[in-house]
């Protein structure tokens, strides 16, 4: 018989306590003390109260949470002597039918993973989809978290703890987030699509109007077909528009959506979760034969990131007008335009001025978007409320100097390119160390046609600074552009230096920040704001309409722009139920 919250609200506290039994392993203490927290509103209520209980016992309770778990694949799994959850958990991924060499490597694993933290390597073996990793992913996890910090590790273990009890609680409620699997399924299907020459390296690279590119474009615009969209359309830049229309024909219309191409060798949910949630919820209202007093468009931004050309937000920027022409005449790494990409796609150049959008026809602008930092992952809440989004600059840059031989040219007669990059590159740490919250990254660096033996007489690189405010970030600016100009002065260097992006901090505006703070709230979430250190398509929208984005939850530390970018099916079905709320709270305001 499965678990109702009336059951478990109602119960006395012996019962409610048996009913929740096995979630920790061997640790009843932790349910019990959740269970003051009764009546639970909703099962993200249950979860998180069980986190604030781990999260304030001391660290010699926390300490024995872990070491009451078994090892993986280990002695209890042999001797059968694992609890009915664990043997259920280790089945599911395999690990009861490993080869004679993958048993071995996993007991090389456990040996050293013990000896290095003196605790059991802890994993949820069900992963974020809930189904169960593969013996590969999770003997890839296990040797890769052999290197990572002691005190990291353990907070790790932890979260993994609470993961593998959220499967559980799952379980005992009979609870499954099918519209958060659904969003987590099409992000690994369109995640098949990547550019020549990463995918037999298995990674995932999606530039701007390349095969796999345009790929995404199509599949897209059929799901969105399927969701029930009454119009769907790729632009004349190569967005994915879909168009969910109003009660009434006057209705206004929300917009939300974010981008589907990706850095190189990036990751599946950067952007592409922000298409998927809002089609989710228009998926759903389709079904229930339902309209709202506005309309819902829909847009899977073609380019955010800037990898091909060097144009960024181009995606969102055409729809508010600022797509800039010279750009068309702007050549990728192979030599191509452009302008020839977009006639090589089919698209129709002479249509971008129309994609400007009518700010008055809009409601405003929400986003949903991974994380993409350690914050949440580390206070285990599942979802952020977007205070602001700070804003940013990019450079593409050359330092030009003078190639010579490296073994006989004197230290103190040469023009080194590289090294005068280097030492920009150290102040610019310095520099945005000082403000605090600001950042500033060199993270494109190369010597072309370098060798072992030649002193470097170009380098190319990038900059990338960011800040809280326009202020701040302008004076950091300013202040490195005249450490490069000194640098090569002092150095006997030539630079350029090619603004390739500039975006305003664009802080959410507060009634629509309010309505994602309410509907974390109903969805018994705790409420958490934070600003947002990435540039995001709500940028570009803020220039013309009110906007406010909704942060989720990333795993293994947050990390994004990397292949390890993950996120869990239960975190994006609570972002898909925060975005239905958000829709309902604008149809009574608006009815």
């Amino acid at each position: 018989m499965t678990l109702t919250l009336e059951q478990l609200n109602a119960a006395p506290a012996a019962e409610a306590a048996a009913l929740l039994d096995g979630l920790y392993e061997h640790s009843p203490w932790i349910t019990e003390a959740a269970l003051a927290q009764r009546p639970f509103r909703s099962m993200a209520h249950i979860k998180h109260a069980l986190v604030q209980v781990l999260a304030q016992a001391a660290p010699e309770q926390q300490l024995g949470l872990i070491r009451a778990h078994p090892e993986l694949a280990g002695k209890a799994m042999v001797s059968k002597t694992l609890t009915a959850e664990s043997t259920n958990e280790q089945n599911k991924a395999g690990l009861t039918d490993c080869t004679p060499e993958e048993f071995a490597r996993i007991q090389q694993l456990n040996a050293d993973y013990n000896a290095r933290f003196g605790f059991p390597f802890i994993l949820a073996v069900r992963g974020p989809r809930g189904t169960g990793l593969t013996k590969k992913e999770i003997i890839d996890t296990f040797a890769r978290r052999l290197s990572n910090h002691p005190d990291f590790e353990r907070a790790e273990a932890l979260r993994n703890i609470h993961r593998i009890a959220e499967i559980r609680l799952n379980d005992k409620f009979g609870y499954e987030p099918v519209l958060g699997n659904d969003v987590w399924d099409w992000q690994e299907k369109l995640s098949v699509h990547t550019d020549p020459g990463y995918a037999e390296l298995g990674q995932l690279t999606v530039t701007y109007l390349t095969d796999a590119h345009r790929a995404c474009a199509q599949r897209i615009s059929h799901w969105m077909r399927d969701c029930g969209f009454d119009e769907v359309e790729i632009d004349a830049v190569g967005n994915v528009v879909g168009r969910y229309r109003p009660a009434a024909e006057s209705g206004k219309y929300l917009m939300t959506g974010s981008h589907y191409d990706t850095v190189r060798n990036g990751g599946k949910y950067d952007g592409r979760l922000g298409i998927f949630v809002p089609m989710a919820c228009v998926r759903e209202l389709h079904r229930q034969h339902r309209r709202l007093p506005f309309g819902i468009e829909v847009v899977a931004f073609a380019e955010e990131e800037g990898q091909r050309y060097k144009a960024t937000f181009l995606g969102s920027g055409a729809l508010i007008g600022d797509f800039k022409q010279e750009w068309l005449d702007q050549k990728d790494a192979d030599g191509i335009t452009m302008r020839e990409a977009m006639e090589h796609a089919g698209l129709c150049i002479a249509d971008i001025p129309r994609l400007r959008r009518d700010a008055a026809q809009y409601l405003g602008f929400v986003e949903v978007h991974i994380e993409q930092g350690p914050v949440l992952n580390e206070l285990d809440i599942p979802l952020g409320v977007v205070t602001s989004i700070n804003g940013g600059v990019r450079y593409v840059c050359e330092m030009t100097g003078m190639a010579s031989h490296a073994g006989t040219t004197p230290m103190d007669r040469r023009r080194d390119a590289a090294l005068g990059v280097a030492e920009l590159a150290l102040y610019m740490e310095q520099r945005a160390a000082q403000d605090g919250d600001s950042v500033a990254t060199i993270g494109m660096l190369q010597v072309p046609n370098g060798s072992i033996n030649v002193v470097p007489g170009r380098c190319q690189f990038s900059m990338d600074m960011r800040a809280p405010t326009d202020p701040q970030r302008d004076a950091m600016v300013a202040d490195v552009l005249a450490r490069l100009e000194e640098i090569a002065q002092r150095r006997g260097l030539q630079y350029k230096a090619e603004l390739s992006m500039k975006a305003a901090a664009a802080p959410s505006a507060p009634e629509w920040q309010q309505r994602w703070e309410a509907a974390v709230q109903a969805l018994g979430v705790p409420l958490y704001r934070m600003p947002s250190g990435a540039g995001h398509d709500a940028m570009k929208l803020h220039e013309v309409m009110p906007q406010a984005m909704l942060f989720v939850r990333g795993l293994n530390g947050g990390i994004s722009h990397n292949p390890l970018e993950s996120s869990t099916a239960d975190d994006m079905q609570l972002a898909v139920d925060a975005f239905a709320h958000v829709l309902n709270q604008l149809a009574q305001e608006t009815a």
